[in-house]
């Protein structure tokens, strides 16, 4: 199975995942939810800007009282 990804869906999950990431170094840590209302684009991309975030180790997963909190890892 062979999956072709277009050069500007892949650009515009790098532009989400530079909003999510100054985001977060203004308003650590925040549920998924939050982040994905806060961010100015479609769910599904702030989701995968995250998920881009997270293979790169830029982030971590935080257990919370209700829900995971996200913020960005410490270097």
């Amino acid at each position: 199975m062979s999956v072709e990804i277009e050069s500007h869906q892949v650009e515009s999950i790098g532009v989400v995942a530079g909003l999510v990431w100054q985001y977060l170094s203004e308003n650590e840590p925040v549920t998924l939810s939050k982040l994905s209302r806060e961010i100015d684009a479609p769910r599904d991309l702030v989701m995968q800007a995250v998920g881009w975030l997270g293979r790169e180790g830029k982030i971590c997963f935080h257990k919370g009282s209700r829900s995971k909190l996200i913020s960005l890892k410490e270097e």
